[in-house]
């Protein structure tokens, strides 16, 4: 059932995808707030508990409606998975910023191209150079492909597995919002916020998406380059701030053949979130902690769209391979 609840899903979203600033991102949004302002005291011990309240509980009553709705009809649980994926998984979760900056790089009107991804990411592209634009566009789409399809792809299969439905896409989701809202919230916008409760959700997120980045960096290996995907992976991982994050870019700069990576230009200001501060560690191929390749280009924002879809496909192809051998089994 997996593979048709993720197969749904999908077409779901092609068909009528979520509107930008939709009612389900705002209702998400104002949960992180509540479950703050009512459980966090500012102790370290408060942290647990408003992470558990924000992330653990909705996935707990996610797997409980999902065994009720199984009792009754094993069709009612199949729908569930595909409505909670629709919401979770997919594509157009992000990408409408992703196209908008392609239409307008690709009619020369980089002005817009920057206002788009300062809107998007919360940082200041104004003085961006073009190939530094591309780049960031790059490094952002290909992370947000990972956390909105092919991360909440793995959690939701691995628990389905195990009975619990649509459980692990909610957690992942969960979990990755509560790390991105709290490190928002503690940095440039200014609010005082617990401490503990920005590390521990950033924390917990990066366990949770330790084999889902590696799994990602591998199908982009498999579908791309491999054999310079695997050398920027195991070379550059390093140049990232995030493990995680750092994996999944490196082998994308190297199934693809593009330069990745680098810290902000010289005068101009850091991503918000400082995401993409890069070193240049001994063994780096490149003294500006940069991966080895071309200097991103406007086609290799079509390079990445393939290598993504590819990915896709090579990922569903191997559940329907799964399922099959779960019903000939």
């Amino acid at each position: 059932m997996s593979f048709f609840a993720v197969l749904f899903a999908l077409l779901l979203e092609q068909v009528k995808p979520l509107p930008r600033g939709n009612v389900i991102h705002d209702a998400l949004t104002g949960w992180m707030q509540w479950t703050a302002r009512n459980f966090d005291a500012g102790r370290e011990s408060h942290a647990w508990v408003v992470w558990c309240v924000a992330a653990l509980s909705p996935a707990l009553l996610t797997w409980a409606i999902y065994f009720g709705l199984e009792q009754v009809n094993s069709l009612l649980g199949l729908a569930f998975d595909v409505g909670v994926l629709y919401l979770t998984l997919g594509f157009r979760q992000f990408s409408h910023y992703f196209t908008d900056i392609r239409k307008a790089l690709d009619h020369g009107d980089e002005v817009e191209a920057r206002r788009l991804l300062s809107e998007w990411r919360h940082l200041d592209a104004s003085e961006l150079p073009a190939s530094e634009l591309l780049r960031h566009v790059i490094e952002h789409s290909l992370l947000a492909a990972h956390r909105h399809v092919f991360g909440v792809f793995f959690w939701f299969v691995l628990l389905s597995t195990f009975g619990l439905g649509p459980a692990g896409a909610v957690l992942y989701r969960m979990a990755e919002l509560a790390g991105r809202y709290w490190s928002f919230k503690s940095g440039d916008g200014g609010i005082a916020v617990n401490e503990t409760l920005m590390k521990l959700s950033l924390r917990l997120f990066h366990l949770l998406d330790h084999i889902p980045a590696r799994l990602t960096a591998s199908g982009f290996a498999v579908v791309g380059n491999f054999e310079e995907a695997v050398n920027c992976w195991r070379r550059d991982a390093g140049l990232w701030k995030y493990e995680n994050e750092g994996v999944i870019l490196a082998a994308a700069a190297g199934a693809v053949g593009v330069r990745l990576g680098g810290g902000s230009a010289p005068g101009l200001p850091r991503d918000r979130a400082k995401t993409f501060d890069a070193g240049a560690p001994p063994e780096s191929a490149d003294a500006t902690g940069s991966t080895p390749g071309a200097t991103p280009q406007l086609a290799h924002l079509r390079s990445v769209v393939g290598l993504v879809w590819r990915s896709v496909v090579l990922w569903m192809l191997l559940l329907a391979l799964l399922s099959l051998a779960h019903l000939i089994g």
